[in-house]
């Protein structure tokens, strides 16, 4: 049980710091200083800060997908041979994160935002390790929005996920960035407001007009070298 106790311990510590100072900037000896240990316990039970920070994704993101793919079974079982609504899908995928980040008490908030941040400029380890985590997951929600839109191209679908995706993890990193834009300071604090915003852009983003894109010219066919 000590030892469960310390590995949270540095878990909680590192996570907290993590979101305020960022990845790279975050010192193990911060860390330490946090959870009340000594190195050796980090070496002991992370082996590296590399690991340590895979570690303090793993522990939340890896249940965080899990619970997607739990809730978009149950509506797929629900749904039988009826189709899904994109909203359903949506609630699914981004709503499990939103109702995460809500969480002030047990962490969710703070990881969300560290999340939040980590999306945009990812470090290489953390770039493979996310994707990694995701791959299963995207492709099981492509798959169930390609037949809810059944107009809309996979590419598109592609396009308008990543574009969603980034529209979260800006909204969930803070509101820090919004002071550049608004003359007056805007409160997130209000889970249950933010939630009902970010829907309601995601979904009028998912079921815009598709865009007028240029056709890509004809390429010409390369001549054969002669012998």
């Amino acid at each position: 049980m000590a030892e469960v106790d310390t590995r949270m311990r540095i878990l909680d510590a590192a996570e907290s710091l993590f979101t305020e100072h960022g990845l790279e900037a975050t010192t193990l000896r911060q860390i330490t200083g946090a959870a009340e240990v000594n190195l050796a316990a980090v070496n002991y039970h992370f082996g590296s800060k590399e690991e340590l920070i895979r570690e303090v994704f793993r522990r939340r993101l890896t249940w965080l997908n899990q619970q997607r793919l739990l809730e978009l079974d149950r509506i797929e079982a629900e749904a039988g041979d009826k189709p899904i609504k994109p909203s359903q899908i949506l609630e699914v995928f981004f709503g499990t994160a939103l109702k995460m980040a809500a969480d002030t008490k047990g962490g969710g908030r703070n990881f969300m935002r560290l999340l939040g941040r980590t999306y945009r400029k990812p470090p290489e380890f953390v770039r493979g390790f996310l994707a990694e985590e995701y791959t299963a997951v995207i492709g099981r929600f492509k798959a169930a929005l390609v037949t809810a839109l059944p107009g809309v191209p996979g590419e598109e679908i592609l396009w308008r996920f990543h574009f969603m995706m980034g529209a979260m993890s800006y909204a969930l990193s803070g509101t820090d960035a919004l002071h550049i834009v608004a003359e007056d300071a805007l409160d997130d604090s209000d889970a249950e407001a933010l939630y009902a915003r970010l829907m309601s852009f995601m979904l009028g983003g998912l079921r815009a007009p598709l865009p007028a894109l240029r056709a890509e010219p004809a390429k010409r066919p390369r001549m054969r070298k002669s012998a």
